[in-house]
């Protein structure tokens, strides 16, 4: 009798499990994207549905314009993905996504707005820009209601280096009057996407949703609302992106679409085993690389949080490129800046740009890599003619080979021969391998790496001649916030140290950068040297397209000049610990028959002929008209 009832208990249960199983099969939980635009180049769409038991159900779409091309179904059940073209007869509007699967049927509304058709709602930055570098977390808390979110693991803990400190996107809002004002003419976040990670989530880098501007900035709507603010006062966004990895608690890691959906997935399966990447990006250029050489590099994992993309995967290159263009579209971004770019699969990551640019010919993209060597880098810029025959359509390259030699010439020691300006100059010299180096970001230093001023060891004198350098230097200048008010973090290389917090941008700071409050005469020497400059710099044509000539450093001494049929500047720098003459015989190429120039920095007028002496560890901007 008991094993009876125990049957008839088991078969009722199995009923009504299954009962329940057909009761919620075919909930739609995520369609990505979550809209799209009518007017694109590309017509085809991707539209990811995610649901439980989803993957087992039709589709139809009746809509004038809007036809299925194929449904792609993978390992997951609970995944399709529709792929739908979008011709020249559709119109913006909504319309039904039907799914049906037996008796049970679920519609998803899905809408096809109209793409901007303004010029300036995507306009990409460029050499007449002045980039702030912003890392969201550390700049200013301007809504203290989304500090600590219960959802969140990674709490407010501003004690914490490494912890979240409460900034968000209505404090960059709220001071964007501040950015204006120094003269800067757009802004990078360091990433703003969702990072429900357990902890050090602050930086932005191990994204968990795609789709989603993490809450505890403010979510989508701050988002939109900022850049249409910043647009409107004269500043870009840029927007960091990470199409290399995710973080380990990205939602599809809980339930991955196939089993290829990221590279080595045993590093998934198995916490005793992680293969990270092997770092060595010369891989992708090297004649003689071998294979594993190069899929040990491409395929390891960034970190042992970030498990690495396979965007050899048609379907989820596909998703990773119509992201790009998604947030593109509907914020109206100034530019992207891609995080590890050679990180990537290298043909993925050529067609992700191709596509972007296809749609949006006068935008900018800038991607990361890390080397000293510009060969290396300039391997990946647009109209690179390069050794294998590999195409890329990258615009821009971050110039971190200009950065870390241009460093060298501030630090190392004057020698009794040679010069100490050799190595920035002899960098210089390597343009001719970059098709447009014209358009590469420069930077004194940046969120991975020590502040400017704590690179010089707080020599005030060395950071006026960077600054100097960065923006009188061809290239589109990038500038970490509070390098103005000289932040630094001596006795620590801590990336957290790195970031800390911008003085003001708490209640409670003990300095007020945005007003002055608390400012030492020195730091406040620094904004006022740094606004002066940049505003200088906003209206000056000469150096945002005029041409470079430079002139082979003489001891301690280094001069170069940015000109154009009007005007030109010439830039001298002495870094010597004693004054220097300097004959303006030499440079008769470049001044002519002008006679007179003013210095930018004093307002002090210096005439164009015989000889001047330069202050020991000084900086001139001469600026005069060509005649």
């Amino acid at each position: 009798m008991g094993n009876y009832f125990l049957m008839r208990w088991l078969a009722t249960s199995f009923l009504g499990l299954l009962f329940f199983a057909q009761a919620t099969a075919g909930t739609v939980d995520r369609v990505e994207p979550p809209f799209w635009w009518h007017g694109f180049k590309h017509n085809e769409l991707q539209i990811l549905i995610y649901g439980d038991g989803i993957g087992q159900f039709d589709v139809t779409i009746d809509y004038p314009g809007v036809t299925i091309n194929r449904v792609e179904r993978v390992d997951s059940e609970n995944y399709l993905f529709a792929y739908i073209d979008i011709d020249d007869a559709s119109r913006p509007g909504s319309f039904d996504i039907v799914l049906r699967h037996g008796d049970i049927s679920v519609t998803h509304e899905y809408e096809l707005r109209e793409k901007n058709p303004d010029p300036l709602h995507v306009k990409g930055f460029s050499p007449s820009d002045t980039i702030y570098l912003i890392t969201p977390d550390r700049f200013a808390n301007g809504d203290l209601s989304n500090d600590t979110l219960n959802e969140f693991a990674d709490e407010k803990n501003r004690a914490d280096d490494y912890g979240r400190h409460g900034g968000d996107l209505a404090g960059i809002s709220q001071h964007l009057d501040y950015i204006q004002d120094m003269g800067f003419t757009a802004i990078w976040l360091n990433p703003i996407l969702e990072n429900a990670m357990p902890k050090a989530s602050y930086h932005g880098y191990a994204i968990t949703d795609f789709y989603t501007v993490d809450p505890r900035y403010g979510g989508n709507s701050q988002y939109l609302a900022l850049t249409q603010k910043a647009r409107a006062q004269g500043i870009g966004v840029v927007m960091d992106m990470v199409a290399n990895h995710i973080g380990i608690e990205h939602w599809w890691m809980k339930d991955m679409p196939s089993a290829d959906w990221i590279n080595i997935s045993a590093a998934y399966e198995d916490p005793d085993f992680y293969l990270g990447s092997t770092h060595a990006r010369t891989s992708n250029q090297d004649p003689y690389a071998s294979e594993i050489d190069k899929a040990e590099f491409a395929d390891g994992w960034f970190d042992y949080s970030m498990p690495d993309l396979n965007q050899r995967n048609p379907l989820l290159a596909d998703y990773l490129i119509q992201n790009a263009i998604w947030w593109t579209e509907y914020v109206g971004l100034a530019g992207i800046r891609m995080d590890t770019y050679p990180y990537s699969d290298k043909h993925f990551i050529s067609e992700w740009t191709r596509r972007i640019m296809q749609e949006y010919p006068d935008f900018n993209i800038t991607g990361e890599e890390w080397t000293a060597n510009p060969a290396i880098v300039s391997y990946w810029q647009r109209g690179k003619n390069n050794h294998d025959g590999y195409v890329s359509y990258l615009p821009s390259v971050l110039d971190f080979p200009l950065q870390i030699a241009f460093a060298e010439s501030l630090l190392i020691e004057p020698k009794s021969w040679g010069s100490v300006w050799t190595p920035a100059y002899e960098m210089l010299g390597n343009d001719f391998l970059y098709p447009d180096p014209g358009n590469l970001v420069i930077f004194p230093d940046n969120h991975d790496m020590s502040r400017i001023f704590t690179q010089v060891g707080e020599d005030y004198d060395l950071f006026q001649m960077a600054i100097v350098y960065y923006l009188t230097m061809r290239g589109i200048p990038s500038i970490y916030y509070g390098t103005e008010v000289l932040m630094s973090h001596t006795g620590t290389d801590s990336h957290g140290a790195i970031r800390e917090e911008f003085p003001g941008g708490w209640a409670d700071s003990e300095k007020n950068a945005f007003t002055g409050r608390g400012l030492s005469s020195v730091e406040s020497a620094a904004q006022t040297f740094m606004r002066k400059l940049l505003n200088w710099r906003k209206a000056k044509a000469v150096i945002h397209s005029g041409k470079l000539m430079q002139y082979a450093p003489m001891g301690n001494v280094y001069a170069y000049f940015r000109y154009d049929e009007i005007s030109s500047v010439m830039v001298i720098m002495n870094r010597g610990d004693s004054a220097e003459t300097l004959e303006f015989d030499h440079f008769a190429e470049r001044i002519g028959e002008s006679k007179q120039a003013t210095d930018v920095l004093s307002g002090r007028d210096y005439r164009l002929e015989g000889s001047i002496s330069l202050e020991p560890r000084s900086v001139l901007l001469l600026e005069f008209d060509n005649q």
